[in-house]
């Protein structure tokens, strides 16, 4: 197995330790002391709008969403996306309380302008001084891993790489010797499995990481009778990349461990609760602005050939249980999607000259921000393919069907990459790499982003027919 494709810190939340805590907290702190140290310029005392103003900023940036090992442009994207949360929360929040005693608009322009980069700025200082805290800190816990293989490798060099855990990572354990293991290079190798317990107790090790297959159980369990009298702390790392992980995470059924490695971004009631509002609340706007749009385009496809405006055809959704979706008529045949449907080509006689512009500018989806409020689709997720499309492609992309562990979307992360159009196996390959990468990163924020791209990208697509 290539442990370059394994990347097991973007599939797995880091347990909760003292970086994630800061982490947590570094926004909330942030923008609570820029908020005091604005009312203290403009000699404002902590009143009562200060207070509902502190909650406030709590509430709507706690837990921060920013991490340590985003490179900086996210943490630019991140703190700008927080900033303007803020704002929009502490203006409605000003208009219905009848605005901020003493503070003009003028006065609080300044504040609300600096904010990303006062955050930025924080974000930085943050870093810095945790980083140098990990490091000089006496307060680092000593780890050692048994196994020298792939997931071993990668535990080792998270450890060393990254600061922010908070340890000091010793070396490896295997009864292999050094010229027999391929993946050690220059690590230190302590001994073999015999001597672990010998060197934990001498050596006072605070971790032990067993990076070793279940099929190895007699020899795990001789190392945790040699580990009786240690006080060190025991971690199995289950190798479980064997296969590809999607919000890969632990839960406890009955009280035994069980590990989860494919489920939605959604099973956490947080996260559900947080799309639904946004595909109801943006949903509600976007088709309360396009009411427009969508009657004069009725109009034109009726003009433009005979046939009904609107049409319904079936597609797979949530857990690939079939839904109806809602198009404008483009072309001059309607296929269910079932039993019959044929990708459209370059310069297909079905589709008729209105229906070209609405595909090429995608318009011909609009009426699928109804699905949206149904239920049945979101705002943003992995196009819904026909579904005598999916029975072809399930059989010959690995992983197809995972993209139905999330509602189908009007536009996804593969769209405004360009991966839009056409059925070759090549394109559909990208798209569904797309697809996943989407569903294992999920973030509110990368919605928007999507929201925010896709008219750009439609825009100066020529690939859709």
């Amino acid at each position: 197995m290539n442990s370059q494709t394994l990347r097991p810190t973007a599939v797995f939340r880091d347990s909760f330790s003292a970086a994630r805590a800061i982490e947590s907290c570094l926004d909330p702190a942030v923008i609570t002391v820029w908020l005091l140290a604005m009312g203290n310029a403009l000699n404002q005392g902590l009143d009562a709008h200060a207070v509902i103003s502190i909650v406030m900023v709590f509430g709507l940036t706690f837990p921060g969403n920013v991490k340590f090992t985003d490179a900086l442009p996210t943490v630019v994207f991140k703190c700008v996306v927080t900033a303007l949360a803020v704002v929009g929360g502490l203006t409605l929040l000003s208009y219905a309380s009848g605005g901020f005693e003493g503070v003009s608009r003028e006065q609080a322009l300044p504040w609300f302008a600096a904010l990303p980069l006062v955050l930025f700025g924080g974000h930085l200082l943050a870093r810095v001084v945790v980083r140098q805290f990990f490091t000089l800190s006496q307060l680092q816990s000593s780890v050692v891993v048994c196994g020298v293989n792939d997931i071993g490798a990668i535990l080792a060099a998270q450890f060393q790489f990254n600061p922010f855990h908070g340890v000091n990572f010793i070396g490896f354990f295997d009864d292999r010797k050094r010229e027999r293991i391929d993946r050690l290079g220059q690590q230190a190798l302590l001994g073999t499995f015999d001597e672990l317990g010998d060197y934990v107790r001498r050596h006072q090790v605070d971790r032990i990481y067993m990076a070793l297959p279940m099929a190895t159980q007699p020899r795990i369990v001789k190392m945790l009778e040699d580990l009786k009298d240690s006080t060190a702390s025991i971690y199995f790392v289950p190798d479980i990349f064997v296969t590809e992980v999607i919000n890969g995470r632990f839960e406890s059924v009955a009280g035994m461990p069980v590990v989860g490695v494919r489920d939605t971004p959604f099973a956490s009631v947080v996260n559900s609760a947080l799309k639904r509002l946004e595909d109801i609340v943006l949903g509600s706007l976007l088709l309360l602005i396009a009411a427009p749009l969508l009657a004069v385009i009725a109009i034109g496809v009726k003009l433009s050939s005979p046939g009904a405006a609107i049409f319904a055809q079936r597609r797979y959704g949530l857990d690939g249980r079939e839904i109806l979706i809602y198009k404008f008529r483009t072309m001059t045949v309607k296929e269910d999607g079932k039993s019959e449907f044929t990708a459209v080509k370059h310069g297909d006689s079905r589709v008729t000259r209105f229906g070209q512009l609405l595909r090429h500018t995608s318009l011909d989806e609009l009426p699928q921000l109804f699905n949206v409020l149904q239920g049945r689709m979101s705002l943003v997720g992995p196009r819904p393919h026909a579904v005598a499309m999916n029975e072809q492609y399930r059989k010959l992309i690995p992983g197809y069907m995972l993209r139905h562990k999330i509602k189908p979307g009007i536009t996804g992360l593969a769209q405004i990459r360009g991966f839009r159009g056409g059925d070759d196996l090549d394109q559909m390959q990208k798209r569904i790499s797309s697809d996943l990468e989407y569903l294992r990163n999920w973030t509110l924020g990368m919605d928007l982003w999507i929201l925010a791209r896709t008219p750009i990208v439609l825009l100066g697509d020529q690939k859709a027919y």
